[in-house]
């Protein structure tokens, strides 16, 4: 559809659908949150790029997403929504959900206790996590929010350091017990890793940090932080570990804190029009909170006495 002179105002029941469709990227699940059926979004769509006189969406790789004339209308959009909130004046100041993609380990302590923060204040806002452990993804269909692990190479996004957290070496006491305690690194060679699957690791930071490790073989992999945790409770092996994660267990050891220690950031990415939502706002401030609130032990010295060097 070429762009022409608009023939007529849009509807602001069309600019709420867009609005939906943006923060989906699909018709489907826009029109489950508006409780439409799939036809009805797409002849709203069309409605509005009639009445604007071009496209506002276009397919992306993994979803709709919004062309110039769409991010245009977009910002309209918003307005109209916010105006709408304004009409309940009995409701909440803030509501409606947050979708954020991130970590596991990231997902469980910081961005759930974040999000019970908020909600402590503003009851009518959720959240929805898709936790994935991945480059940031240069279209962040479906989702307003997205934490990553190293610095993030985007476009048309909004990058934003949250802080650092730290990666020690553990095993279970009981490990130690039936094999012994490392004297040196030179012990560890050869000895059982639990850590992410090398090959299906998409995250260069997190790569990187096994060169600490490169002698290890690896006993137990996964792509889950959680099961690396768990594993190594068991006895599976040597952990590569959260130290957030790691050290509020007492069955586990930390093994060389001075010589193994991997600092990896926490990266927010954001689309410009979630920015741009008082809800996604307050959540992003809730997460700078509880990051704050969690330095020591995301550095890993809230557990220094627990630790075991050779």
């Amino acid at each position: 559809m070429s762009l022409t002179t608009p023939r007529r105002a849009p509807s602001a029941d069309d600019l709420i659908v867009l609005l939906a469709v943006a923060r989906e990227g699909r018709y489907t699940s826009a029109a489950s949150r508006l409780g439409l059926n799939h036809t009805t979004v797409a002849r709203r769509i069309e409605s509005l790029e009639q009445a604007l006189g071009g496209r506002v969406l276009v397919r992306g790789t993994a979803g709709w997403v919004l062309t110039p004339l769409g991010e245009h209308a977009l910002a309209a959009a918003e307005e109209v929504e916010a105006a709408l909130r304004r009409l309940s004046p009995d409701a909440p100041a803030l509501g409606g959900v947050v979708r954020l993609s991130a970590t596991d380990g990231f997902s469980g302590f910081i961005a759930a206790p974040a999000m019970a923060a908020l909600r402590a204040r503003h009851p009518d806002v959720s959240l929805e996590i898709v936790a994935a452990t991945r480059r940031a993804a240069q279209q962040r269909v479906g989702v307003d929010l997205e934490v990553v692990v190293g610095r993030p190479h985007v476009q048309r996004a909004e990058a934003i350091h949250l802080g650092d957290y730290v990666l020690g070496l553990y095993a279970s006491r009981a490990f130690l017990e039936r094999n012994g305690t490392p004297e040196t690194l030179d012990d560890l060679a050869g000895g059982p890793l639990v850590y992410f699957i090398e090959s299906m690791l998409q995250v260069d930071a997190l790569d990187a940090a096994r060169r600490s490790t490169r002698g290890m073989v690896d006993a137990v992999s996964s792509t889950n932080v959680y099961v690396h945790v768990d594993a190594t409770r068991a006895g599976a092996g040597y952990g590569l570990l959260p130290a957030f994660l790691a050290d509020p267990h007492e069955d586990l050891v930390r093994l060389f804190p001075d010589r193994i220690e991997e600092r990896l950031p926490y990266w927010l990415v954001c689309r410009p029009e979630a920015l741009r939502q008082p809800t996604a706002v307050a959540f992003i401030a809730a997460l700078r909170a509880r990051m704050a609130e969690a330095a020591d032990a995301l550095l890993g010295r809230s557990a220094a006495s627990s630790s075991a060097d050779g």
